[in-house]
């Protein structure tokens, strides 16, 4: 689990928009790129997103 806190600073590498948390996976609010969270640490590559 991400910690609210963590979540609130950071950003989408892509677009630089907002992001959140949704079926384990940290969520772009504008792109909606998906990236993964692994072992409770979220991995914002871009490489690494989902549509």
């Amino acid at each position: 689990m991400i910690d609210k806190e963590l979540l609130d600073i950071l950003a989408c590498p892509a677009c630089k928009a907002d992001v959140q948390l949704k079926d384990n996976q940290i969520v772009c609010s504008k792109c909606g790129k998906k990236y993964p969270i692994k072992d409770g640490i979220p991995i914002m590559l871009i490489d690494q997103a989902q549509l």
